[in-house]
């Protein structure tokens, strides 16, 4: 009945990968934290270690570290959820710098339940196997120079 979409970053490769778990593999999500770890033997994917950085939920509020509770407004100068120029500093009267642009804006709190959509998760440690061998994905091979330089002679003698 619960299914997350998991965002899997691997930083070494610097590649995402997605995976979508449902019931018995997204159980072990549930009560999670940010910034808390978790083995890669319960999603299937063996020998893994990943380490939980963000989310959203079914309407799109990100999650952020330090809030209670499944959604609440916050009034913030930046970071997670806030589009657009953070700290901005400008000078007030008597030369004080008082701190600019600061909005009121809707986010999730730090703990995963069943309204969390979008999980974000950077890997941690390794398995055996590559990633994308595990999760039966397969990488493209880019082409060489000399095969993209016949195709494009081709496009230029059909536009004459």
């Amino acid at each position: 009945m619960v299914s997350f979409k998991l965002c899997i970053a691997d930083p070494k490769k610097g590649r995402a990968y997605q995976k979508e778990v449902k019931d018995a593999e997204a159980q072990p999500f549930l009560g999670i934290n940010i910034g808390e770890t978790i083995k890669g033997d319960s999603i299937g994917i063996p020998g893994f270690e990943f380490t939980i950085t963000g989310g959203s939920d079914k309407c799109g509020f990100p999650m952020r570290h330090g809030i209670l509770g499944v959604r609440k407004k916050i009034t913030m100068y930046g970071g997670v959820g806030f589009r657009g120029k953070a700290r901005i500093v400008r000078k007030g009267r008597k030369g004080k710098r008082l701190p600019g642009l600061k909005r009121r804006k809707t986010v999730c709190g730090h703990k995963i339940n069943e309204s969390i959509s979008q999980i974000n998760m950077r890997v941690m440690k390794e398995g055996a196997k590559p990633l994308n061998e595990t999760l039966g994905i397969e990488d493209k091979v880019k082409e060489s120079k000399a095969e993209q330089k016949k195709d494009e002679a081709k496009h230029q003698k059909k536009a004459e």
